[in-house]
């Protein structure tokens, strides 16, 4: 047969898909087919480097390859994918598929733009698609359905799909029968015969440094363990400087060797020395090629038990299943490997026994038979031109098949341990009455003002003024964050902080306090932050710290909009006085953390003065994120920052006004914006609501009416725009952080728990060899 296969990532950057795409047209070449292979190609240069931020690595094309453009590097999912973008691409694909007249196409990952997706609608011969990717995302899947991917896959005459997870993924989303190949194995690359002996404990990570990897849930599993076994790291796909952000302890990173980028016989060689393989992912993981690999090697696995991992490794027979992002019995999994060998080299030779099941002849004879029939099975003819043009157009199958629609499915990672029924039936409670609380209190103060004319007021409001609070409020948040980044370099300067990082933090916490009570925002940025600066139970405490820092210059923001109000309005000689007991909650916080260490004493040997000493250490750690205020060079820079931050947002305030025709009246003045950002900032300094929703509102109302003579449906519609404008904004900024990131609030949460401290006790192996 004359086989095309089309990939959309590029070829010059080594990745899954590619590698499966390669091994099979070897095998396919092997058995007699003519086959081309088209995929983007990026050249060694300037341009690539500028759109990848790395350099391509160095090769030529094989000679079946046909370059069909260049590519970008998208982040997403926490990973990155090298995507061709350019519609030159897509045409020399058509080119090359009319000159080369193929008797079947095979599309690899036919959701990816644009030349997977495109090479779906290939008229010129059948066409074959292979899934790769497992997804339980609703959001990105259903966009992809309302761009007719479903129509498109209508247009495959087969579907394959590399394991149960992505066969799901394609049931659950788009419908349509899948027919499930694993990924295939070279069973003969690795070397032969027993790895040299070690007293150490070899441990091998293959992956990129990516949160959803769970590289730092290994590093700080592996921390636990050689404190008690010799052992060893060695760190596949990530560079040095990457691993040190996560682990910056020197003790533990003279024990890790992260080797970057390898392949080939280099990568089968290390494989075959580990003792065992670590693959700690924590979810979205569709198969595992790296774990079949190391089955060939003969080499164990622990892993998480999830999608993909979970169908590839049998537990307690050629490696162990775990949970993920728990890094306790991560570290306790790897100590057992390390007092038993005998069972790890038991488990190695089942684990060879085991690749045989992904040998690349098993895989390829499975792929050229489901090639075969779409080329010879016959396909009826169309029963009419309305049938002919739902085929052409994807509405029903292109071989006149039973539609079998999209469906839901059970997941298939293993549900986690959730909380008791009573718990959540707290939680959700206290969710609602908050909830109820805020749309209360809204209602109230609509009910008495009339809700006609508040609308009125946002209606006649002057959009383009809207747009400029808007731009001064997300110019504001920049500044916090600049402010964040000088306060954090004091209090970590032996840390890898980057500004970047400081950034999507400061976005993701904003936009976690505009959709939760409570303030939540603010340790979940400090924990954002930690995972990406060195070990985090030694971080987030220092960087709890430096929030109080930035409380504190907050203090002074608030009394310097409190010196605007005196000299410039009469407003405190009204009856909102009382807003300043409530500002008096913030200095109180700074108070506590600084007297806290001093009252709380670690004297005796019980288990309570234990408990007090570790709470004195916390605190201690809390107060060094206070050191800025002696830094000579950054202690200045965090404050202007700050204070100016502080300055953007009375600006934004003012040009509401102006957005709402206030600015006419000579009472409003920057004093009545310094009132109004005074007024919401103290109300919320503990909010009992999502956004603070209705105590907002009524702070504003409460200044300018009382204090400035405004219209109450004039003040409501201001509170409203104005709230409107702060969640507009960390919608805004804080989703792409978010998705940078690469983590789901899910994730995050998971990922939380390697902040907490991994201990192992020493085992007596003689009292394990007694029993």
């Amino acid at each position: 047969m004359r086989i095309a296969i089309v990939s959309p990532y590029s070829w010059s950057y080594p990745g899954g898909v590619n590698r499966h795409v390669e091994a099979l047209a070897d095998e396919l070449t092997g058995r007699g087919h003519e086959l081309r292979v088209l995929a983007p190609w990026d050249p060694p240069g300037r341009l690539t480097r500028l759109r990848h931020r790395s350099p391509a690595p160095a090769g030529e094309p094989p000679d079946y390859l046909v370059p069909c453009g260049p590519t970008f590097a998208f982040g997403a999912n926490g990973a990155v994918s090298n995507i061709g973008v350019f519609p030159g691409g897509v045409t020399k694909m058509r080119r090359e598929l009319r000159a080369f007249a193929p008797d079947v196409v095979h599309v690899h990952e036919p959701l990816v733009p644009m030349l997977a997706a495109d090479a779906c609608s290939y008229r010129g011969a059948p066409v074959v698609g292979t899934f790769h990717t497992y997804s339980t995302s609703a959001f990105p899947n259903r966009a992809a359905t309302l761009l007719g991917a479903r129509r498109k896959f209508n247009q495959l005459r087969a579907r394959i799909a590399v394991s149960q997870a992505a066969a799901w993924t394609g049931r659950r989303w788009f419908g349509g029968e899948y027919e499930v190949i694993p990924n295939g194995v070279d069973t003969g690359a690795s070397p032969a015969g027993p790895a040299p002996a070690s007293e150490e404990l070899r441990i091998l990570f293959v992956g990129r440094a990516e949160e959803r990897k769970g590289l730092p849930v290994l590093l700080t599993a592996f921390g636990a363990l050689i404190e008690h076994h010799p052992a060893r790291l060695t760190v596949v796909g990530a560079e040095a400087g990457e691993v040190r952000r996560y682990l910056p302890d020197p003790e533990v990173e003279a024990q890790v060797d992260a080797v970057g980028r390898i392949g080939g016989d280099e990568l089968w060689d290390r494989l075959h020395a580990a003792d065992v393989l670590c693959a700690p992912s924590l979810s979205g993981e569709s198969f595992g090629m790296i774990l079949t690999e190391a089955f060939a090697a003969g080499t164990p696995v622990i892993a998480s038990n999830i999608a993909g991992y979970s169908e590839v490794v049998t537990d307690g027979v050629d490696g162990v299943l775990l949970p993920p992002a728990d890094p306790q019995r991560l570290a306790e999994e790897l100590q057992a490997a390390s007092e038993d060998r005998a069972e790890l080299a038991r488990m190695g030779v089942r684990a060879r026994e085991s690749a045989r099941r992904f040998a690349w002849p098993r895989v390829a004879e499975r792929v050229e038979a489901v090639l075969e029939r779409a080329v010879t099975d016959p396909v009826p003819d169309p029963a009419s031109r309305l049938d002919r043009l739902a085929r052409r157009t994807g509405f029903v199958p292109i071989d006149g098949s039973p539609l079998v629609p999209a469906r839901r499915l059970p997941s298939l990672d293993p549900q986690p341990v959730r909380a008791s029924s009573r718990h959540r039936a707290v939680r959700r409670a206290a969710f609602g009455i908050a909830g109820l609380l805020g749309v209360a209190l809204t209602f109230v103060a609509a009910r008495r003002i009339g809700v006609d004319n508040a609308v009125t007021s946002i209606v006649r409001s002057d959009l383009s003024w809207v747009l400029v609070a808007t731009a001064l409020m997300s110019a504001s948040l920049v500044l916090r964050a600049s402010s964040w980044y000088a306060i954090a370099r004091s209090a970590l300067p032996h840390n890898p902080l980057r500004r970047r990082d400081v950034t999507s933090a400061t976005m993701i916490g904003v936009l976690m306090s505009a959709t939760l009570p409570a303030r939540l925002g603010e340790p979940a940025r400090a924990m954002v932050l930690a995972r990406r600066s060195g070990r985090m139970r030694e971080t987030l405490p220092v960087l709890l710290g430096t929030l109080v820092s930035q409380t504190a210059l907050n203090i002074v923001a608030l009394v310097g909009l409190g010196t605007i109000i005196v000299l410039s309005t009469e407003l405190f000689h009204a009856n909102t006085e009382r807003l300043f007991i409530f500002s008096l909650a913030p200095l109180l916080l700074l108070v506590a953390v600084l007297l806290a260490p001093t009252l709380v004493r670690g004297n005796g040997s019980g288990r309570v003065a234990r408990t007090a000493a570790a709470a004195r250490g916390a605190l201690l750690k809390v107060r060094s994120g206070l050191v800025v205020f002696r830094d000579p060079r950054r202690g200045p820079v965090a404050a202007v920052a700050q204070l100016a931050a502080w300055a953007l947002q009375l600006l934004a305030c003012f040009a509401l006004f102006t957005a709402l025709g206030l600015d006419h009246d000579p009472a409003i003045n920057i004093g009545a914006a310094a009132a109004v950002l005074f007024a919401v900032n103290v109300t919320a300094a503990i909010p009992a609501t999502p956004s603070n929703v209705g105590v907002f509102q009524l702070a504003t109302i409460s200044v300018l009416s009382t204090g400035f003579g405004v219209a109450a449906a004039d003040a409501l519609a201001y509170g409203v725009i104005l709230q409107a404008v702060e969640i507009a904004t960390a919608v805004a900024l804080g989703v792409p952080a978010l998705v940078r990131e690469g983590m789901t609030w899910s994730d995050l949460r998971l990922q939380a728990l390697s902040a907490a401290p991994v201990r192992l006790a020493p085992r007596d192996r003689r009292a394990d060899e007694t029993a």
